[in-house]
C-alpha cells in the first residue's frame, strides 16, 4: 500500500530528534539559528503556525467582531482561533484552476471592520498574490500569507508585498521537525510585541518533543509501504476502515484543537531539530518531487479535474484530484494498493451571518469532492501509471458530469 503521504524525515533526523531531547544545547544559538535563515532581523520561531497566528492577533489587539478575511480553504484550527479571539472569519471563494482568491470576491468581503487578509497557498503551489495584495493595501488590511504548504527552501521566503508570512515544520510538512514555524513580520513594533506576550508563554518541555520523535518513529514504520498493507487488509477483512486507527494518529501527533496547547514556545528540542531541517534542507528534493507530480499529472491527463494547475509553480506537496464519487475513488484506490483520501482537517470557511453572499460554494463544493492521490519521490514511474489507470478506470465507472463543470467554475 503507498502511503498518501510520505513522512519527510529521515531515520537520521529521527535519532537526531532523540540527542536533541536528551541534550538539547544552548537555547539562545539554537534560536537565532533558526530565526536567522532567511533574515537576521524579521523572524520569530514558535510552536506551530497556528501558535504564531494566535500571537500575531493578540499582538495587534483587535476590536471585538473585527473581520479578518480568508482565503475561503484552511485548515479548521486557523478559523478556531478568530472565534477564540472573538474576532469574525470572513471567506473569499476559490477559483478551482489556481486554488486562489477572487479579486472581486475580495472586493466585496471588504467592509470598515475588516483587518487582516490571510491567503494560503495550497497544495505546494506558489500563487500569484500581486492583484490581491494591491486590493488589500488600497484597504488598509495587514497582509498574512499563509505559506505553510508551501516551504521552499531559501528559493522563497515569502512574498515582497507580504507583512506577515508563515512557514510550517509540522509534522507532515515539507522539512518537518515534528513542529515549529517561523513566522517572518516585517513591521518592527508589531513584532517586538509579538516576542513580549511570547516571552510569557511556558516553554514547551524537551520530554514532550522526544515523545513527538518516539510517535512519528513509529508513524513511520507503521505508513511503509508493506506495514500499510497488512493493516488495510486486516481492517477490510472485518469490514472496517483504518482511517481513524492509523491515519488519524499522524494527525495528533501535535494536538492543537484548544488554545492552551498553542500558547507554548518551542522547546529547545524542537528549535534545535527545526534549526537542523532548514540548514540540511537541499532544494533539488522539490525538483524531484515536482517531476513526479508532472508525471502523474500527465498520465491522468483530462480523466479528472486536476484543481491548482494553473499555477507557474507547484512541487506537489500533495497531489489532489476533484471526482464525482469521493468514496468510490477511495475503495478503489485502496484495493489496488493507493492510499486515497480526503482532507478531513480542512474546512470551506463559512460566511458571517447576514453575508450570505459570501458563502463560498465552489470551494465548500470542491472540498467535498477533493482527495488526495499518493505521489512523491520513491514511486516508480510504472506504479504512476498504474495508479492513473486505476482513477481512469474509476472515473469510467461512476462518471465525471458533475465535477468536469469546474473547469468553467468561477466565483461571482
Amino acid at each position: 500500500m503507498w502511503a498518501r503521504t510520505q513522512l519527510k524525515i529521515a531515520w537520521s533526523d529521527l535519532a537526531a530528534g532523540v540527542f536533541y531531547s536528551l541534550f538539547p544545547g544552548d537555547r539562545t544559538h539554537l534560536r537565532h539559528a533558526a530565526e536567522t535563515y532567511w533574515s537576521a532581523e524579521d523572524t520569530i520561531a514558535t510552536y506551530s503556525v497556528r501558535s504564531g497566528f494566535d500571537l500575531l492577533l493578540s499582538a495587534m489587539g483587535l476590536a471585538p467582531g473585527d473581520e479578518i478575511i480568508f482565503s475561503a480553504l484552511n485548515v479548521r484550527g486557523m478559523v478556531r482561533i478568530v472565534s477564540w479571539q472573538g474576532l469574525t472569519a470572513v471567506p473569499v471563494d476559490l477559483d478551482i484552476a489556481h486554488m486562489a482568491p477572487s479579486v472581486e470576491r475580495l472586493r466585496r468581503a471588504i467592509t470598515p471592520k475588516s483587518k487582516v487578509l490571510v491567503v494560503a497557498h495550497l497544495f505546494g503551489t506558489h500563487l500569484d498574490l500581486d492583484p490581491i495584495f494591491d486590493l488589500a493595501r488600497e484597504h488598509g488590511l495587514l497582509i498574512v500569507e499563509d505559506c505553510a504548504q508551501a516551504f521552499a527552501g531559501q528559493a522563497y521566503g515569502g512574498h515582497p508585498k507580504a507583512d506577515v508570512s508563515m512557514f510550517s515544520f509540522g509534522p507532515l510538512k515539507t522539512a518537518t521537525a515534528l513542529g515549529g514555524a517561523l513566522i517572518r513580520v516585517k513591521d518592527t513594533t508589531l513584532r517586538d510585541r509579538m516576542r513580549k506576550i511570547h516571552a510569557t508563554w511556558t516553554v514547551q518541555s524537551n520530554t514532550a518533543q522526544l515523545k513527538r520523535v518516539a510517535q512519528f518513529a513509529g508513524l513511520k514504520i507503521v505508513t511503509s509501504r508493506p506495514v500499510m498493507a497488512m493493516i488495510y487488509r486486516f481492517f477490510h477483512a472485518r469490514g472496517l476502515d483504518y482511517e481513524d486507527a492509523v491515519s488519524d494518529k499522524v494527525r495528533n501527533v501535535a494536538n492543537l484543537k484548544k488554545r492552551k496547547n498553542l500558547q507554548f514556545q518551542p522547546s529547545t528540542a524542537m528549535l534545535a531539530l527545526v534549526a537542523r531541517r532548514i540548514r540540511t534542507f537541499k532544494e533539488e528534493s522539490l525538483r524531484e518531487r515536482a517531476d513526479r507530480g508532472e508525471r502523474l499529472s500527465a498520465y491522468l491527463g483530462d480523466s479528472v479535474v486536476q484543481p491548482g494547475r494553473a499555477n507557474q509553480y507547484c512541487d506537489y506537496w500533495m497531489f489532489p484530484i476533484l471526482v464525482d464519487d469521493p468514496r468510490a475513488f477511495i475503495d478503489g484506490l485502496r484495493a489496488e494498493g493507493f492510499d486515497g483520501a480526503n482532507l478531513p482537517r480542512s474546512q470551506a470557511v463559512a460566511a458571517p451571518e447576514g453575508r450570505a453572499d459570501l458563502e463560498p460554494v465552489i470551494a465548500a463544493r470542491a472540498l467535498s469532492d477533493l482527495i488526495v492521490l499518493p505521489c512523491y519521490p520513491g514511486m516508480s514511474d510504472e506504479e504512476l501509471k498504474r495508479q492513473a489507470e486505476v482513477v481512469k478506470s474509476i472515473a469510467g465507472r461512476v462518471g465525471t458530469q458533475r465535477t468536469t463543470g469546474y473547469r468553467d467554475a468561477v466565483p461571482q
